[in-house]
């Protein structure tokens, strides 16, 4: 019932402020020509001050008392013998102010919106956010300033705030998570690239060093091989930049989404392209690889992005394809989207349940991609 009041109220407080400039516009225009008028006539005694003190010939006095009366007269002139009535096109609009906004407003709520959910302060929002992001974020951030030596927090947090561009609290939390639960392959990752989004994509000396210490960790990831390769062709050194690209794209699988813009990096510097294979799931084709040269960086990982969905599409329709899912897993980690991995190993044991071997070695790359696998068999 609160609320319907409160709609009502500012309901009403908005009319009156449309309708206020309608209601008072003859008013204030009378109240501007009389004080116009009140103007001329100080003037044509301020006139004749000047005149009896000498400061004016008489024909200066003469000329200019005609011009000022010729003013006074103009505006008495326009002076109304009477009020005249409001406008009938003001009536209208105070008609749609009053009656139609409102009806329209409330008739859209009601077709649109949630009239019969209870309101949700946002202590109640906390407790089930959903999928809203502010929510789970605010919710994380509370936690954390209570328990701020809770690494997990920081590691949950950490990409959230990567992700909506937050890139200052996303270093934070990355080296809060390292700091509180030791260096991982995923965060250093996510570290290096907030490090390289402060200082506008450029792979600078610290984050060069994070990506090494991943490395040192996980030979083989992708990632931090990438923008190492990067740096390089950064610093102006092309034929090693070329080499790490090359060697990053034999050792690549032939479906791999990130091959064509290896590709791209590796003809920047001279090199040749790495041949891809067509034929596999969800892979780039040649058009793919041909549009990945003159796209942008966000572009192309939007492109790489549409190739692991198709990928993820197909997969869905015949999931016997175990190289497929070991594909899914990786490329969604390797776009540091550990919930869409976490799902992608989850329906991967669904058709290679763990007992086999298949499905023992989805949950090893799952630890080795720091995914979580708790509930994954379930």
């Amino acid at each position: 019932m609160l609320f319907w009041i409160l709609v009502a109220v500012m309901t009403a407080a908005l009319a009156v402020i449309l309708l206020y400039p309608l209601l008072r516009g003859a008013k204030a225009a009378e109240n501007i020509r009389a004080g116009e008028a009140a103007v001329y006539r100080d003037q044509l005694r301020e006139l004749d001050r000047d005149l009896n003190g000498g400061l004016i010939t008489p024909k200066e006095a003469d000329y200019a008392r005609a011009e000022i009366g010729r003013r006074l007269i103009a505006v008495s002139a326009d002076e109304p013998a009477e009020t005249p009535k409001p406008p009938r096109h003001h009536r209208f609009t105070e008609a749609v102010v009053l009656l139609v906004l409102p009806v329209l407003g409330l008739s859209l709520y009601l077709t649109t919106g949630r009239p019969d959910l209870p309101s949700q302060p946002l202590e109640a929002r906390l407790e089930n956010p959903g999928n809203d992001v502010a929510v789970l974020i605010t919710k994380a951030e509370r936690h954390l300033a209570e328990k701020p030596d809770d690494g997990k927090g920081w590691d949950v947090l950490a990409p959230i705030y990567f992700r909506t561009m937050r890139v200052n609290d996303a270093q934070v939390a990355y080296r809060n998570a390292i700091r509180l639960l030791g260096p991982s392959p995923v965060r250093l990752d996510g570290l290096a690239e907030t490090l390289m989004a402060v200082s506008d994509g450029v792979v600078t000396d610290e984050a060069r060093q994070v990506l090494e210490q991943s490395l040192t960790l996980e030979p083989n990831n992708p990632r931090a091989r990438f923008y190492i390769a990067l740096s390089m062709e950064q610093a102006g050194r092309p034929n090693e930049a070329r080499q790490a690209f090359e060697t990053l794209a034999k050792q690549s699988p032939a479906d791999a989404p990130w091959l064509p813009l290896v590709n791209e990096h590796i003809a920047m510097n001279g090199g040749a392209k790495a041949r891809v294979d067509p034929a596999a799931p969800g892979n780039p084709t040649q058009q793919d690889v041909a549009a990945a040269e003159t796209m942008s960086a966000g572009d192309r990982q939007q492109m790489i992005r549409g190739m692991v969905e198709s990928l993820d599409a197909k997969l869905s329709e015949e999931p016997n394809n175990f190289e497929g899912w070991v594909r899914l897993v990786r490329s969604y980690a390797v776009l540091n989207d550990k919930d869409r991995a976490a799902g992608a190993l989850k329906r991967g044991l669904a058709a290679f349940p763990p007992p086999g071997e298949q499905g023992r070695q989805l949950l090893a790359l799952a630890r080795e991609l720091g995914i979580a696998t708790e509930g994954a068999t379930q």
